[in-house]
């Protein structure tokens, strides 16, 4: 991929951040940069189509509290005993 060289003006507290976590990481402050910008470029972007494009059979009704919560007990406990032959 090839790259475009930028300046930009920074707080010097998140630079001294950023400093200390490529040094924690053992990565380049730069790639935190990097990395930064590619999520904020992400959270800004317009994407072509909605997220849910599709559509789904289900009850046709918004599920209660009680039964998403259920809905999740299940599953966790699914992913807790693996051998109950369950989808997560």
């Amino acid at each position: 991929m090839s790259m475009k060289r930028t300046n930009v003006y920074a707080d010097p507290e998140d630079l001294a951040i950023i400093k200390e976590a490529a040094k924690r990481r053992g990565i380049s402050e730069a790639e935190i940069i990097r990395q930064g910008i590619h999520l904020a470029a992400m959270a800004n972007r317009v994407w072509d189509e909605p997220l849910f494009s599709r559509t789904f059979e289900g009850r046709g009704r918004t599920l209660s509290r009680t039964e998403v919560r259920d809905a999740v007990a299940d599953a966790v406990r699914g992913e807790a005993d693996p051998g109950s032959g369950t989808a997560a």
